[in-house]
């Protein structure tokens, strides 16, 4: 028998006026013609302009290079200090470039400061090479992480975003690839340099993302721009609680990318407020333990739950518990205990597993004897 335990929280979420320099959603406006904004840490979308249309996506591809790569390094296949050897394919890609040589040897590290600040063709491909054996061999994969994510408008056919027929993307897409990337901490570590070098200082790396020098809170993520693409980038920036990605494909110039990418993020902090409804750190009640070393065990949320929503806006929150009346020994600890469902605004949110606080072993003959002895000597 389950029971079942409703919590109604009415909270009002009201803030200071929007600032003067906030911009208004009847005068808001973004020059290129495609355009996202989302939320990273709940996945909500705050604004779209023709997200789905198929576009060429120039260096932001990179993105995609970079999270295979990063999810080899985190799966210990990998390792920052692992070198990788610069072949003659990788040596003749031009465009943005690190100059990489035939022969020449470079840790991966660098390869990857080499393609999230400098944008480098050729060591995007390097290190293509030195994960799959070929180009084509983790072109593959990239297609594979993109239909496995729900990228449907999305087909690579290289992994640097120069100019190629059947090479596209969308904004919504792009902005799904990048909230993924960002699941890796360490990345931030090189998207958000504005300079540095390498080859023991000999040659300058420049970050092509200005917004990471000019804009409050920038934290990466990647620009991009060829004759195809004109001018794209998949902006990142954090103030607060908050992290926000916006994506911008086709401006005309450089300098409208970094301005529309601007104002969409300034859209976003301006408008919307991040709030954590569950925290996995909080205790949400404890149960009784039938036959077991202990009577009671607590049970917690498996994960954080948080909730965007518009500054000034009135928000209706239930909170409703779903675990067992009667828990029999052994339980173990972080398996699952019940379930927490979230509904706001008379809408299903999520659902998340509340999980065991503890073990609680099953009681022993011998347990009970040492009990029973305890407390006849007392």
């Amino acid at each position: 028998m389950k029971k079942i335990i409703c919590m109604t929280l009415f909270i009002s979420f009201m803030f200071d006026m929007i600032s003067m320099d906030a911009v208004a959603e009847n005068e808001f406006d973004i020059s290129a013609p495609s355009a996202f904004l989302m939320d990273f840490d709940t996945g909500k979308i705050l604004y779209e302009k023709n997200a789905d249309e198929k576009r060429a996506l120039a260096s932001v591809t990179k993105i995609m290079t970079l999270l295979i790569t990063m999810e080899e390094i985190y799966n210990g296949n990998l390792k920052y200090d692992d070198i990788v050897t610069g072949s003659e394919y990788a040596k003749g890609f031009g465009g943005s470039t690190i100059f990489l040589d035939a022969g020449e040897k470079m840790s991966v590290r660098d390869i990857i400061k080499g393609i999230a600040v400098a944008s480098g063709n050729d060591a995007s491909v390097a290190i293509a090479e030195h994960i799959s054996g070929s180009e084509s061999v983790f072109v593959s994969r990239m297609n594979e992480k993109a239909k496995a994510l729900g990228m449907t408008g999305t087909n690579f056919v290289n992994c640097n975003g120069l100019d190629a027929d059947g090479h596209y993307s969308t904004a919504r897409d792009i902005a799904i690839m990048s909230r993924e990337l960002m699941k890796y901490d360490d990345i931030f570590e090189f998207t958000g340099i504005w300079m540095d070098s390498l080859r023991n200082g000999e040659f300058t790396l420049s970050n092509t993302n200005k917004l990471i020098r000019f804009y409050d809170g920038a934290t990466g993520l990647k620009t991009g721009s060829t004759n195809n693409a004109m001018f794209c980038i998949s902006a990142t920036a954090k103030r607060g609680n908050m992290h926000l990605i916006a994506v911008i494909m086709g401006a005309e110039t450089s300098k409208q990318r970094q301005a529309d990418a601007s104002e969409l993020l300034n859209y976003g902090f301006n408008n919307f407020t991040l709030e954590y409804v569950v925290d996995n750190d909080s205790k949400v009640k404890e149960i009784p333990v039938s036959k077991g070393k202990k009577h009671k065990v607590g049970v917690y949320p498996r994960e954080d739950i948080s909730y965007i929503c518009e500054k000034n806006s009135e928000n209706n929150i239930d909170i409703i518990v779903n675990v067992p009346k009667k828990n029999k020994a052994p339980v173990t600890k972080g398996d699952k205990a019940g379930t927490l469902k979230i509904i706001i605004n008379d809408e299903e949110y999520k659902e998340i597993d509340l999980i065991y606080e503890e073990s609680i072993g099953k009681i022993t003959f011998s347990d009970l004897g040492k009990k029973f002895i305890r407390n006849w000597i007392c």
